[in-house]
């Protein structure tokens, strides 16, 4: 997170220097969401298959999609992703109740982030604000991390594989998330973005050998295809994760 933050506070230097006056409350609130949402995910997947607990993560913006709708078809959707959830808590499927835990309390916190960064820019640009709230993560999240990782954390290795994790898991997705956002419509966005638990799962497969079950894998498909069918009726892109 810090040096994330870092990295866009450099981005945004100058736009930065013109912030003074913006209002912070919903800054603060949304930098606060991003720790508990990434605080939540790591611990998650410390336990749970990658794409499991992106699954579950996925709940939030898919709960956001859906809330305050009169489709009839969006309770369709909320049924289905129930029906995935379901199966993930079966007894066929051998997940960890406390990763699961962390799995839905970053889902929670993602769902609080959508809201939150919805009011946040109606005051702030996308780029300081998003800088901003980072910074306030990264100060939230320092004394778990400094309890966690000591004198380790200026380990040069440390160093270089956190700042690829910030590139590679905050900077680059906003950017290109933010570059879809400008020439997709609302519904190919929202489809794009459900596809994630499925190519996390493929990546936790290939890179970290957790191959989902059968079981397993319906349920991911369930809530893929839930979000992806509550994004054709959305009405505009939620923010992007960060």
């Amino acid at each position: 997170m810090a040096l994330a933050a870092v990295i866009l506070v450099a981005v945004n230097f100058a736009a930065l220097r013109r912030t003074g006056r913006l209002p912070l409350t919903w800054v603060l609130a949304s930098g606060a969401a991003i720790a508990v949402m990434n605080g939540c995910f790591y611990q998650a997947i410390d336990r749970i298959p990658l794409g499991l607990a992106t699954t579950i993560e996925f709940l939030g913006p898919l709960a956001v999609a859906v809330i305050g709708s009169r489709r009839a078809v969006d309770f369709l959707w909320v049924a289905l992703a129930g029906v995935g959830v379901a199966l993930l808590g079966s007894p066929s499927v051998d997940l960890d109740p406390v990763g699961l835990a962390w799995a839905f309390g970053a889902a929670v916190a993602w769902a609080a982030y959508i809201l939150l960064a919805k009011r946040m820019l109606q005051d702030w640009p996308i780029g300081t604000g998003l800088a901003v709230s980072l910074g306030v993560a990264a100060v939230l999240l320092a004394p778990f991390g400094i309890a966690g990782g000591g004198a380790e954390l200026v380990d040069p290795v440390v160093l270089a594989t956190g700042l690829a994790v910030a590139v590679l898991g905050s900077v680059l997705p906003f950017t290109l998330e933010l570059a879809a956002l400008r020439k997709l419509s609302t519904a190919t966005f929202g489809i794009l973005l459900s596809l994630e638990p499925v190519v996390a799962a493929v990546v936790g497969a290939v890179a970290l050998s957790q191959v989902p079950g059968a079981v397993e894998w319906v349920a991911i498909l369930c809530v893929v295809v839930a979000s992806a069918g509550a994004s054709l009726g959305a009405r505009r892109a939620v923010p992007p994760e960060v």
